[in-house]
């Protein structure tokens, strides 16, 4: 269990961790203003299963856990950004969470995919998420293009996995060298092995414990390469 906010503020033993729990209350126990960056894939609503069977928490009918936003703006250091994806059917809820929050929406980013992972009224062939602002960032110097190439996981860690190639050029683009990168939705730990490759630290928070520990296998391999390559 976490320390509480005084000790953590002062020791800041939430970094370079996966964290265990829900991240509703985890978030809570983070001092305000210690994060630089927040990327995240949370759930998108639609009762997902892979071809395995393979299912992810929270993907049903209720957004409860989106009022975890409101924590995350309160984490998050003056002037800086979170880039969540979302599930597009789902949108008006995902912006409602993000205003209710206080974020304000400032770009957009979507990754195109050169194959077809669904197909019904369209062949679904992207994957997409918003730029959201905490007060007034500055433009990052070397802007990201809005349209992206995708590239597959192969889904081998968790069901709805994100290369951590396609991660890491969003990571560079909005923070720096040195920053704190949270996700608070982690899944098998994309964007914290994303951040350690940046020279980033990291903090991920993720409900289910096999993922928890997938994560801290990954981020041990990415911690062995990085030395490598040192």
């Amino acid at each position: 269990m976490l320390k509480p906010f005084s000790q953590l503020e002062e020791k800041m033993e939430f970094l370079n961790r996966i964290i265990q729990g829900d991240c509703r209350q985890i978030l809570k126990a983070l001092p305000s203003q210690s994060v630089d960056f927040v990327l995240t894939d949370p759930p998108y609503l639609v009762n997902y299963r892979d071809r395995s069977g393979r299912t992810v928490k929270n993907d049903g009918g209720s957004a409860d856990f989106l009022s975890a936003f409101s924590d995350l703006y309160r984490v998050m250091k003056p002037n800086s950004f979170c880039v969540s994806f979302y599930g597009w059917n789902r949108v008006d809820e995902f912006f409602s969470a993000w205003r209710t929050a206080g974020f304000r929406p400032v770009a957009h980013i979507v990754w195109q995919k050169d194959y077809t992972s669904s197909a019904r009224f369209v062949q679904y062939r992207h994957e997409q998420a918003y730029v959201l602002a905490k007060g007034n960032p500055g433009r990052p110097a070397r802007p990201l293009a809005d349209v992206q190439a995708w590239e597959y996981s192969g889904n081998r860690s968790h069901p709805t996995e994100k290369a951590v190639t396609i991660l890491k050029p969003v990571i560079q683009a909005f923070s720096k060298p040195g920053a704190v990168v949270l996700d608070p939705f982690s899944g098998s730990g994309s964007t914290a092995v994303a951040a350690a490759l940046c020279g980033r630290r990291y903090v991920g928070i993720e409900l289910e414990g096999r993922y928890c520990q997938l994560a801290r296998k990954r981020l041990a391999g990415a911690a062995s390469y990085t030395r490598k390559a040192a």
